[in-house]
């Protein structure tokens, strides 16, 4: 089964021939054939062939998919090209200038030059109905995505977790190996942004880290 064109296939052997994974697939294809699901199918592991265990140097969970249409693309807080950047994601680059002085791309929301990098922009729940946020929380994808955490901290080289707000802090409980770090802070979203997210410092922080670790930086700047 080859479904990420890279060393995750192995990484995740046992957890994509396990029962669980079986009985989510099918529930999954059904809510394709029935509904309008986000993102497209061929993006659901988008995150995965992107960014290789072997190279992944920073995790940054999200909760969901975007929900509306032409947004997902199966990166945590990235958009496709050409959709107007969303507010959590203005957040983002807004701590990104006042941490680095990197500036906002114009019209670009697309992440996928970060998961090049070796940023895994990581949903913890990887599919959506159009227009409701949440709807595939009882799906069965945090099994799985909780599993990729837990391989992630068993790496031997060090990785920074980036956790925003509440729900994403929850997957403190599988990163246990002291050689990683944990940046943690509010959410980006509007809502939260002013209440510890703004001058957090997660990129200058993350790639000091790296620094300190003899692992090249992650450039930011899209």
């Amino acid at each position: 089964m080859d479904l990420f064109k890279n060393d995750w296939n192995e990484v995740l052997y046992d957890t994509i021939h396990s029962k669980e994974f079986y009985n989510l697939m099918v529930n999954a294809k059904k809510e394709y054939q029935t509904k309008t699901i986000f993102p497209p199918k061929e993006h659901i592991f988008e995150a995965l062939k992107l960014t290789p265990y072997n190279d992944v140097k920073v995790v940054i969970v999200g909760q969901d998919p975007y929900h509306g249409v032409g947004e997902a693309h199966g990166l945590s807080f990235s958009v496709r090209p050409n959709i107007k950047v969303p507010p959590s994601l203005r957040n983002i680059y807004k701590e990104i200038y006042n941490d680095l002085g990197i500036v906002e791309p114009a019209n670009c929301g697309d992440l996928t030059k970060w998961a090049k990098e070796g940023v895994l922009l990581l949903n913890a729940i990887l599919t959506v109905e159009k227009d409701k946020a949440s709807s595939h929380s009882n799906l069965g994808w945090e099994l799985f995505t909780d599993s990729i955490i837990q391989k992630l901290n068993e790496k031997e080289t060090p990785v920074v977790f980036i956790l925003w707000g509440a729900f994403a802090r929850s997957k403190k409980r599988f990163i246990t190996n002291k050689k990683h770090l944990i940046v943690e802070s509010t959410h980006p979203s509007p809502f939260s942004a002013n209440n510890g997210f703004f001058g957090s410092k997660p990129f200058s922080k993350t790639n000091d880290f790296l620094i300190k670790n003899n692992i090249k930086p992650i450039d930011w700047q899209l």
